[in-house]
């Protein structure tokens, strides 16, 4: 995989997959709450990725995806789709900003147990749609680019990484992280469309640079 794909880590968990992650710091049994959320991100995105790669192989196979040098391939279309429907994305949370409010299931979050966690972190990843595009990306980028899927395991390391870096910090820094990570919960709650914004843009360049 080239090293140009691993920023789409930061985007794929930038938004309500941070802020959970945050949330869980903050609950009466962070470390079997947030290793709990970590470990569904991580079975998500190895699913995900599978399937993106195995769908990329068969239409690869089947002459679908062409040269990614060719400017009408099935395999750059799609990424002028992406690019596109990104920009919808930014548009859209742009104009919505002033009654943009977060997920209420967010705030129950605080009482959830091991398993509402592990839920959490499986269906953030597969039902987020900016999160099955980035899988799809990583797919082609995998079979187009990489020596195959193994060549994964980049991404799903800073993706694991970046899942993780709440608790991480949160114990490294454990009296000051304390009584921080309700605050930057919060500022991340009320800013969810500037930060949903600057995923769309990040995602957009990274595509235009490896184009």
């Amino acid at each position: 995989m080239t090293l140009d794909v691993l920023p789409l880590s930061i985007t794929m968990l930038a938004g309500p997959q941070i802020i959970s992650a945050i949330i869980f710091t903050t609950a009466p049994r962070p470390y079997r709450l947030s290793g709990a959320f970590v470990a569904g991100v991580l079975i998500s995105t190895v699913a995900g990725t599978a399937a993106a790669y195995g769908l990329a192989t068969l239409m690869d196979l089947q002459g679908g995806l062409g040269d990614s040098s060719d400017r009408g391939s099935v395999g750059r279309i799609i990424q002028y789709a992406l690019i596109a429907l990104l920009a919808g994305l930014a548009v859209k949370n742009y104009l919505g900003r002033r009654t943009a409010e977060p997920p209420k299931w967010l705030g129950s979050l605080l009482t959830a147990d091991a398993g509402r966690a592990l839920r959490t972190g499986l269906l953030l990843i597969v039902l987020m749609p900016s999160d099955v595009l980035i899988m799809l990306t990583v797919g082609i980028s995998l079979r187009t680019q990489g020596p195959g899927y193994l060549g994964v395991l980049p991404f799903l390391g800073a993706v694991l990484l970046i899942a993780a870096l709440p608790l991480l910090a949160f114990t490294l820094f454990h009296p000051w992280m304390k009584a921080a990570m309700p605050r930057v919960r919060d500022w991340l709650n009320s800013h969810s469309w500037l930060v949903n914004i600057l995923c769309c843009l990040l995602f957009i360049l990274i595509i235009l640079g490896g184009g």
